[in-house]
């Protein structure tokens, strides 16, 4: 059987990210890191695989002692890509479509 080495500091933090971050705010600060790189890390802590099953939110990364909330890696990914703020809330004003049909028979009405 082979010796595996489990000390962090032998450990890849690309392939061991959770050894080396404690936050997605960890990988963002990390200058040895390229912009690619970070956002696989990044991308794979948000992946599905990683959800908690009764609170879905929030992301249980083997090997890190605490939850992340999903909220924050995604937060972090969007300011990788240069947008700083959070996307609009949902719920604004519908839009009516125009009915062209519908502009006529007020005509005639």
């Amino acid at each position: 059987m082979t010796n595996v080495r489990t000390n962090s500091g032998d450990l890849n933090p690309l392939f061991h990210p959770a050894a080396h971050y404690a936050s997605p705010d960890d990988v963002l600060n990390d200058e040895t890191l390229s912009a690619s790189e970070k956002r696989v890390i990044l991308s794979s802590w948000a992946s599905d695989m990683y959800a908690v099953e009764s609170c879905p939110a929030l992301r249980e990364i083997p090997g890190m002692g605490h939850a992340i909330r999903l909220t924050e890696i995604l937060s972090a990914l969007r300011r990788l890509d240069g947008e700083d703020h959070d996307p609009p809330r949902p719920g604004g004003a519908t839009m009516r479509l125009r009915r062209p049909w519908a502009a006529a028979w007020r005509r005639s009405a």
